[in-house]
């Protein structure tokens, strides 16, 4: 959405903030033993204390709060009493929700405790290149420019970037126009950044795949040639210089 009014600001704040709390501390509250959906309830009522609506579920029927992705799962992790979570996995957990007619988005990969599975690097090469290429976003960039940056940044580090997630606009619904800012050069996407608008950009850093596919669950996604995938997002305020960040409570870059 474009923001034109104090009003809009406001309200793609309010819920920009309830996205960011309860991605905080969803991971905070994470430890070694509990199920995915023993969190997925923990992070649902927060969204309700705060007045939130789910947008997964309230836009596709999604099976819980939040998505909660584990190990080789890419996005869209069902959060499913069966899926334990132990010292040393890989977790992404995504936020998104609806709050007084405006949408918001954002997420994050970590490791549970120890670093027993040497995840630690590709967590921390997603969140630099989140902070880097937002950090080139302004009015008047174009989006191929910043998905050039990302799998640039990728590669020097030595890994690749799924091609069929992207980031995207996001305020009235939970995804608009630019419907792809995606991880690569896109040459046929000659669209620009404009300023007063919304979106959220997000990484999709992996180890192996570059192409992710949904599974007979029907939600969750699993990389084409299997490996790891680290993810971050955060929904920003689009500037003449640098963007405003509208969900820096996740604390996902500390």
């Amino acid at each position: 959405m474009s923001i034109t009014k104090e009003s809009e600001l406001a309200g793609m704040q309010k819920v920009s903030e309830a996205v960011a709390i309860t991605l905080r501390e969803m991971r905070r509250h994470c430890t070694p033993g509990m199920t995915a959906k023993q969190l997925d309830e923990f992070g649902g009522q927060i969204l309700n204390e705060l007045g939130a609506k789910s947008a997964p579920l309230l836009t596709y029927g999604f099976p819980g709060w939040t998505c909660i992705s584990v190990n080789n799962e890419v996005a869209h992790g069902i959060p499913s009493e069966a899926k334990i979570l132990n010292e040393g996995d890989l977790i992404n957990i995504d936020v998104s929700a609806e709050l007084d007619g405006f949408w918001s988005d954002n997420g994050g990969s970590f490791i549970l405790g120890k670093d027993l599975n040497q995840h630690q690097h590709l967590v921390d090469t997603s969140k630099r290149i989140l902070q880097k290429a937002i950090s080139n976003i302004k009015g008047g960039v174009r989006i191929a420019d910043i998905g050039q940056l990302i799998e640039t940044e990728a590669k020097k580090s030595g890994y690749k970037v799924i091609k069929n997630l992207t980031g995207h606009g996001v305020g009235r619904s939970l995804h608009e126009e630019p419907h792809e800012i995606a991880n690569y050069r896109d040459r046929l996407n000659f669209t620009r950044f404009k300023k007063n608008s919304v979106v959220a950009v997000e990484t999709f850093i992996s180890t192996r795949s570059t192409i992710a596919n949904t599974q007979a669950d029907g939600w969750t996604l699993m990389g084409d040639k299997g490996g790891y995938v680290a993810q971050h997002e955060h929904t920003i305020l689009i500037t003449d210089g640098m963007p405003v960040i509208l969900t820096a409570l996740n604390e996902i870059w500390n």
